[in-house]
C-alpha cells in the first residue's frame, strides 16, 4: 500500500561524498516528518537527519556541519547528502517518515515510524 525506497548509496571512497534519495509512494493521505536513519553493524539504529514538511531541519552531531537533507513535498521526496565521508558512516541507511495512508479498506492509518527496506554505504578505498 505504501511503500519508501531508497536509492543511491554503495561504496563511497573516504573524503567522498554520499548521496541518497528516498520516495515515497501508494495511497499515501499525509506525510509529516521524513528522514534517514543508520545502522552500522554491532549498533544501534541512529539518525542521521531529518525535515518537517515545512523544511525545518534535524543533524545528528555526527554529521552535522557536512550533511544536507532537502525535501520535495509535491513529489514526495527526500534527499541526503554527506560530505568529507569517513569509515564511521559505514551502515544501512534507512528512510523513515511519519505518515497516514489508506488501507485495502479505505480506513486512514496513521504511523510513526514507516520505514523502507534499507541501503547499504560502505565507506573504503
Amino acid at each position: 500500500q505504501v511503500q519508501l525506497v531508497e536509492s543511491g548509496g554503495g561504496l563511497v571512497q573516504p573524503g567522498g561524498s554520499l548521496r541518497l534519495s528516498c520516495a515515497a509512494s501508494g495511497r499515501i493521505l499525509s506525510l509529516d516528518v521524513m528522514g534517514f536513519y543508520r545502522q552500522a553493524p554491532g549498533k544501534e539504529r541512529e539518525l542521521v537527519a531529518s525535515i518537517t514538511t515545512a523544511g525545518s531541519t534535524n543533524y545528528a552531531d555526527s554529521v552535522k556541519g557536512r550533511s544536507t537533507i532537502s525535501r520535495d513535498n509535491a513529489k514526495r521526496t527526500i534527499n541526503l547528502s554527506v560530505n568529507t565521508v569517513k569509515s564511521e558512516d559505514t551502515a544501512v541507511y534507512y528512510c523513515n517518515a511519519q505518515l497516514c495512508y489508506y488501507n485495502d479498506h479505505d480506513v486512514p492509518i496513521c504511523l510513526r515510524d514507516y520505514w523502507g527496506k534499507g541501503t547499504l554505504v560502505t565507506v573504503s578505498s
